[in-house]
Parts: C-alpha cells; sequence; structure tokens
C-alpha cells in the first residue's frame, strides 16, 4: 500500500500540538502493525529544481563565432554578473529568466540529467545555462528560455518560485486482515489512536467539509434494480448532470502521481483520488450511454460475451456479478468496466455507483479474468458498507466544484437487509493471559473507542464490544486483544523474567534427522541445494501425464498451470538458468514433492531427494586435466547415500521414457530411486547442450526401509585384513554386477569386500574379450587367517567364475 505523508497530513486533528514527522510516523505505523517497507523523498519535479535561481539578462551581444548563438550578461544578485552562451531565440535584456548555476544538475522532462560545468563554446566562456521548460522538468516546451515575470528579485531560488511539489512516500506491507489502513483516512485513525493513548489525549480525524448533497437540477431518472443480494448488500447511486470533463486540479493531480496514479480527467482521478482517501471504490458511468435508464445488479448466463474498457471480448462465468442495463452487461461489478459506458471526453451526464460486493464472489472473477484492478484489490478484502454513501457524497462534492456538474437525482440507497454489527465479548483476564501485560480498563476502552469501537456494556471483568464495519476481520476476543496491543505498540510488550513453558515428545524425529545426514553429505561432496516451484508448465509433459496432473484453477500465469509431475523439469530450468550465465559446472540436490490426482477431489503428494549434475567435477589446473562427470559419479553417489541410509539394495537396469543408461535400486519389493542420463530431446526444450545425469530418490520409501534398520554396536577388528587380486578374461557385454553376485552367492562368511580396479581390452586377449582385475578383502575376526585359509577360498571363487561365468583365469 503506498501512502503519502501531505496527505496523511491533511487529516491529522488541529489539536495536535506538533506534527510528526516522516521518519516519526514511520515507527508509529511499524508499531502498531502497519509494517512500513520503506519511506523516500518524492520529488514531482526531479531534483526539486535545486541549484537553479531567478537572473537578470543585462545585456545580449552576437556570439563571434556562431550566428546562432548569444552572449548574454546575467545578474544572479552577487557581486559579479555571470557570462553564459545561450542559443535560445527569445533571450533579450531585461528579462528574468532561470539560471543553472555551474555545479547544478538539471532533470529534463524526459527524464536525462545533466552536470552544469563551465566550458567555452566556440572559443567563449560559458559559467552557467539559461533553461528553457523542458530542460529542468517544468513542461515540454523547447521554442525558448523560460521569460519570468519583471517583479522578481535576481538570486532568488527557483524552488521558492515554483514551489515544486514534493513529499514522502510510505510504502506499507499490510496483512490481510488490514483491510481498514487500505485508506489514508484508515492509516491516520491508527495514527490518531496510537498519539491518543500515548499523549493522553482525544485525538480524532480531521474530516473533509463535504456540502450538502441536494438536488439541483432535473435529469435522467435511473432506476436501480437489485436482484443478487448476497453478491451486492448494498448499491448507492446519483445521476450528476452538466459537467465538463477536463483535468483535475494541480493540487489532486499532484497528490495521485505522488503515489504512482497516472491523472486521467477531472471524473476519474476524482474516483481515484475518494477510493486513496476513505477506501471506497467507486465508478462513473456515462449516463447518456444507460439504455432504458436503469442499473440492475445480476447474474448472466455462462459464455455472454461482454467487451471490457480494454477493448478485449470475454466470456462471462455464471458466477460473475455484472451491473447491467434494460438491454445487457455494461460493468464487470467492482472489477472492471465496460468499453462503451465509461466517461468519455465528451460526456456530459454520468451516474456515480458506490457499492458493498461479496468479497469471495469478486475475487473468484478477478482471478477467473485475469484483471487485478485496484478496485477488486478493496473489494476482495471487504470493504466498510457503512461508507457507501459518505463516499459518494465527498465525490459528489469535489464533482460539483471541480467539474461543473449538479446533482439531478437524490441519492438512491438500495439496502435490503442492514448487516448487524458483530459483537464481541472481551474478559479482562483473558486480555492478560493473550497479551502478557495488566492494562488497565481506562486505556482498554480508550484505545477501542479511538478505533470506532462501541462499548455496549461494561462489567467488572468484562467489555461488550461491537466491531465498526471498517473492521471485518475482528470476530473473536483474540482479535480485539491484538487491536489493544498494536495500538498499545508491539515495542512495548513485556519480556516477563521467567517463561513457562510445557515439555512434549517430537515424533518422526527419525525422518528429519535422515534428511540432513543426506543433505549434509551431499553438501560435502560438493552439491548445492536448490528450491524450485511446485507449479510448473504444462508443455514440459505429454498427453499421458497430464491425464493424471493437478491443474491450477486461478493460475497467475499461463505458463505456471499445473503442479508438477516430476522434479526433472523444475530442476533443469534451474540448470539451464546457471548454463545461461556461463556456470557450466554444476551438482544440485533438492527435498520437493510431486502431484498428482486419480479421481476428482483426491489428491496425491510424493516427497522426493533429486540429484542434477552435469560438467566437470574437477577444473582443469596445471597439475591434472578436467575430471568428467559421468554414469559411473551418479551411480557411485546413489549408492552411497543409500549406504548412509542402512540400505544395500539391487541395482537394475530399466527403460525410463526421459532417462537414457537408466537404472534403479530395489529392497523389498520397493523402489528407492531411479537414475541415468537424461534424453537429449528433454535437453533441447531447456536449451542444453551438454550430458545431465539425474537421480530421484523416493523419499517415502527409502525412510521406511531406513526405519527397519536395527543399530548394531561391534568392536573395531583387531585382526589385518588380506587382499587377493584377481584377473578374469571374461566377455565384454558382460557387467560386474553379474561378477558380484556369482561371488557373493557362494556365501564365503570371511569374505568382506569384492572391487573392481581394472578393465582391459586388447585382440589379444580374443574377439569380443576383456580382463576384469578384481580385488577381494577377507577377514576374520576372531584369529588370523592362513594362507592355506585364502588359498581355499579363492579356489572356490575361481571355480565358480569358470563354471557359471565361463571365465578364464589370468595367470
Amino acid at each position: 500500500m503506498t501512502i503519502s505523508y501531505n496527505w496523511l497530513c491533511d487529516y491529522l486533528p488541529d489539536n495536535l500540538t506538533q506534527k510528526p514527522s516522516p521518519e516519526q510516523i514511520s515507527r508509529i505505523l511499524t508499531s502498531v502493525g502497519l509494517e512500513v517497507e520503506s519511506l523516500h523523498p518524492y520529488a514531482a519535479i526531479r531534483g526539486g529544481l535545486e541549484g537553479l535561481i531567478i537572473g537578470e539578462v543585462v545585456s545580449v551581444d552576437s556570439h563571434p563565432n556562431a550566428d546562432k548563438l548569444k552572449i548574454t550578461e546575467v545578474n544572479i544578485g552577487s557581486k559579479e554578473n555571470l557570462q553564459i552562451v545561450c542559443g535560445a531565440n527569445n533571450v533579450a535584456a531585461g528579462q528574468k529568466v532561470v539560471v543553472a548555476l555551474v555545479g547544478s544538475t538539471i532533470h529534463s522532462e524526459s527524464g536525462d540529467f545533466i552536470q552544469i560545468k563551465a566550458a567555452k563554446i566556440r572559443g567563449v566562456e560559458s559559467q552557467g545555462m539559461l533553461c528553457a521548460e523542458d530542460e529542468i522538468g517544468l513542461g515540454k516546451d523547447h521554442s525558448g528560455i523560460i521569460v519570468l515575470p519583471e517583479n522578481l528579485r535576481p538570486g532568488l531560488p527557483a524552488a521558492d518560485y515554483f514551489k515544486p511539489y514534493s513529499d514522502f512516500i510510505y510504502e506499507i506491507g499490510l496483512t490481510p486482515n488490514h483491510m481498514d489502513a487500505m485508506s489514508h483516512m484508515g492509516v491516520v485513525r491508527d495514527l490518531c489512536a496510537y498519539l491518543s493513548l500515548q499523549d493522553k489525549k482525544d485525538y480524532h480525524i480531521k474530516f473533509p467539509v463535504i456540502a450538502p448533497t441536494v438536488t439541483e437540477a432535473r435529469g435522467q431518472n435511473i432506476k436501480i434494480e437489485l436482484i443478487n443480494r448476497k453478491d451486492c448488500a448494498r448499491y448507492s447511486g446519483l445521476t450528476i448532470t452538466g459537467i465538463r470533463i477536463s483535468e483535475s486540479p494541480l493540487w489532486m493531480q499532484e497528490k495521485l502521481k505522488a503515489i504512482g496514479i497516472r491523472p486521467i480527467n477531472n471524473v476519474v482521478d476524482i474516483t481515484n483520488f475518494v477510493l486513496q482517501e476513505t477506501g471506497q471504490p467507486l465508478h462513473a458511468y456515462d449516463a447518456n450511454e444507460i439504455r432504458g435508464n436503469k442499473i440492475i445488479i445480476k447474474n448472466l448466463p455462462a459464455g455472454t460475451s461482454f467487451i471490457t474498457l480494454d477493448e478485449k471480448e470475454r466470456k462471462l462465468d455464471a458466477a460473475d456479478l455484472m451491473i447491467c442495463d434494460a438491454e445487457g452487461p455494461i460493468c464487470i461489478a467492482g472489477v472492471f468496466g465496460g468499453l462503451n459506458s465509461g466517461i468519455k471526453n465528451t460526456s456530459t451526464d454520468l451516474f456515480l455507483e458506490s457499492a458493498w460486493f461479496n468479497p469471495s464472489s469478486i475475487r473468484r472473477t478477478s482471478f477467473r479474468h485475469g484483471l487485478r484492478t485496484e478496485a477488486a484489490a478493496h473489494f476482495e478484502k471487504g470493504m466498510d458498507i457503512s461508507g457507501t454513501v459518505n463516499a459518494l457524497k465527498r465525490a459528489a462534492s469535489l464533482i460539483r466544484e471541480y467539474a461543473g456538474g449538479k446533482i439531478s437525482s437524490p441519492i438512491q440507497d438500495l439496502y435490503p437487509e442492514p448487516f448487524p454489527k458483530t459483537q464481541v465479548l472481551l474478559k479482562y483476564h483473558y486480555l492478560k493471559k493473550l497479551s502478557g501485560k495488566n492494562y488497565h480498563s481506562v486505556a482498554v476502552k480508550n484505545i477501542l473507542l479511538a478505533l470506532g469501537f462501541d462499548i455496549l456494556r461494561e462489567g467488572l471483568d468484562d467489555l461488550l464490544i461491537a466491531v465498526p464495519f471498517h473492521k471485518p476481520d475482528v470476530q473473536l476476543p483474540a482479535d480485539l486483544v491484538e487491536e489493544i496491543m498494536r495500538i498499545d505498540g508491539f515495542d512495548h510488550i513485556e519480556v516477563p523474567a521467567n517463561i513457562n513453558i510445557s515439555p512434549s515428545a517430537e515424533t518422526g524425529m527419525e525422518q528429519a534427522a535422515l534428511q540432513e545426514k543426506i543433505a549434509g553429505f551431499l553438501v560435502g561432496s560438493g552439491f548445492n541445494e536448490i528450491l524450485t516451484n511446485s507449479i510448473t508448465n504444462s508443455s514440459y509433459f505429454r498427453e499421458t501425464e497430464l491425464q493424471t496432473a493437478v491443474k491450477m484453477v486461478n493460475n497467475l500465469s499461463a505458463e505456471l498451470n499445473v503442479m508438477r509431475l516430476s522434479m526433472l523439469e523444475t530442476g533443469l530450468e534451474s540448470i539451464s538458468r546457471n548454463m545461461n550465465r556461463k556456470n557450466n559446472d554444476l551438482r544440485f540436490f533438492e527435498f520437493g514433492k510431486t502431484y498428482e490426482t486419480s479421481q476428482p477431489g483426491q489428491y496425491n503428494e510424493i516427497n522426493h531427494c533429486c540429484f542434477y549434475m552435469t560438467g566437470n567435477l574437477q577444473s582443469e589446473n596445471w597439475k591434472r586435466k578436467p575430471a568428467v562427470i559421468d554414469f559411473y559419479y551418479l551411480k557411485g553417489i546413489c549408492t552411497a547415500v543409500c549406504s548412509l541410509a542402512g540400505i544395500s539394495g539391487e541395482i537394475l537396469p530399466f527403460n525410463h521414457q526421459k532417462l537414457s543408461e537408466a537404472v534403479e535400486i530395489r529392497q523389498d519389493n520397493k523402489i528407492i530411486l531411479s537414475a541415468g542420463e537424461v534424453n537429449s530431446v528433454i535437453l533441447q526444450k531447456f536449451d542444453i547442450r551438454q550430458p545431465v545425469f539425474f537421480a530421484d530418490i523416493y523419499w517415502d520409501n527409502l525412510v521406511e526401509l531406513a526405519g527397519k534398520n536395527t543399530i548394531v554396536f561391534s568392536e573395531l577388528p583387531k585382526q589385518v585384513p588380506v587382499n587377493r587380486d584377481l584377473a578374469l578374461i571374461v566377455e565384454k557385454s558382460l557387467p560386474f554386477e553379474k561378477i558380484e553376485k556369482a561371488v557373493n552367492s557362494i556365501g564365503l562368511e570371511k569374505l568382506r569386500g569384492v572391487q573392481l580396479f581394472d578393465i582391459f581390452e586388447s585382440d589379444k586377449l580374443g574377439k569380443d574379450k576383456k580382463s576384469m582385475a578384481i580385488s577381494f578383502t577377507f577377514l576374520d575376526y576372531e584369529k588370523t587367517l592362513t594362507d592355506k585359509e585364502i588359498d581355499g577360498m579363492m579356489n572356490r571363487i575361481m571355480k565358480t567364475a569358470e563354471e557359471e561365468l565361463k571365465a578364464e583365469i589370468r595367470k
């Protein structure tokens, strides 16, 4: 929410001893829960005309070296006059002009800036600059220098004469429950409540004077018919005739521009001004475009065509609340106007609308059509239903004053079922329990009254409170406690000397501990953790995959329209983004979820831990060549992670539509992970031109299997392990995994490890043959193994290799 300091000061009470500074207001607002995210100065003219003064042209002479330049002598109120070279055609002796001194910076209308320096122009010294309108941001005229009234004193700062508008602007990070602060008056209400408590005085908002709303002329009699009373509980309107569309007054334009609103014309600016002042959105219709002199608030059949103000045709939903005339729709209620019904430069009569619309209905319609307007943002947070008529009167008064219109109909206020005020019972002991502070009853009542609450009944230990309509979020005693605490100031909450807590036993810590353990291992191995968006682009997936996708109903953009079915694609987005910034050596991991649905209303969330790696494992230097990440590095990381979880699953190849050379690790008929190199077709979608390796751990399965492990303590062996090497000549197609399985199937209790350490291929070995060198580790925890025992086990291994694997033992 953007708030203007000057605008706030307009509503501060007259009995305030001293107006708070912008910094003081910033601290107060943050203290009462309206967090000021930024405070910055604003100048309508960039630079504020600093360094520019009024000067008097004493003489004008021709430039000896340029026909279009003139040499002027300018009096700036100092002892010596300045010599300034000027190219303007209208410069003449005796003129009062704007002078930019050496060292000053001028900011043009286009946003450019120039620092003025002493310089020689065609051989003549120039000690400043005589300024045109567009050169200092005062306008767009560049036909000549600015000529000012003759009675001005030379040396007068230009800012003192032009008085450029300046302000301080607050950016407030409003929480969703503070719709009452979505206006300048709403913010001032909280300021007055805070200052009243601190100064122990009674401060109230200084409301603007509103002229009586009386019918001055007879005009169109526009009738209002309210059909959908649920989504439009109150609708107020009046007709004003004889208006003149022109620019709004300068003071109003300056206030609107200061908070980032572009002035359009007097009527539109007034509706925007009242919105920012009171928080109540208004809409002005060209009364001559309302067919049948009738306004109808209703819903239309689904698929009805409607052209909005941005000239786009939209198909309406049956739930969209519409403002219609006798022949059809003219506005999407509370969201966006129609193409033909809005105020135009030729409009002379208008119908002014002020209403309360159902927040849920407005929000759904706004998202459905992708129309995030200022009015919708206010309506969807809940409006003050009691303020519609007051805002209407304020706007009508300003339109009469600045557009010359006359009110030609009484205010029509349709409020068929008035809302009752919410009543909340607040007990003082509950207030103390929740806030931790013992508030005096007088302070509590003063805070609530200052915020607009009514005290219906006062008991010995409680208060029965009626909640004002501008506080629709206050429904519970806890809400009242929050209001009291924030006006007292969150900074004033006392920190107790003792804090009492109830110890509790945490459950599910094993999963968090395993996640931290694996994350620590990966970070230590050179990986970086990433966090990608769970919402992604449906174009990444095939039609068969999208059949089970969870699709977004109110997606924020066309590209983010489904919950991810796989974590591969969002990870590849991160890799592509890094590669586009010349960061090609990447190792990422991510803990996240995928989403799917089998039937409407039933959704599944699946936990994953994924690895993404590409490029070099280590960079090249004088001592070594770069080591490239490959499938075997991926496999090593996967087996290491499984080992950390206490799992030794079976590695099996399988077919995967997005991975080549894909393998999976299984244990107890559960898939623990799948891994492989990403297909080039997938990589092309992300403009990735180097291999990427991916592993997907099914986290829930890993946690379940890891939870079945029993930790058993055993002493470190006192004996020394014995290693024996064996070289086998086997078929080229034979994987090491089969050799490992065959050896383990022998059941050698003393065999502790089987490790492949070399592969050799040569035509001398035979056609389609290779030699695999394998190291075997033997250990007996009770005694030292003898050569006879080791030779016996090695003979059994060699026999198995020859018989089952058809291997030849290299001697």
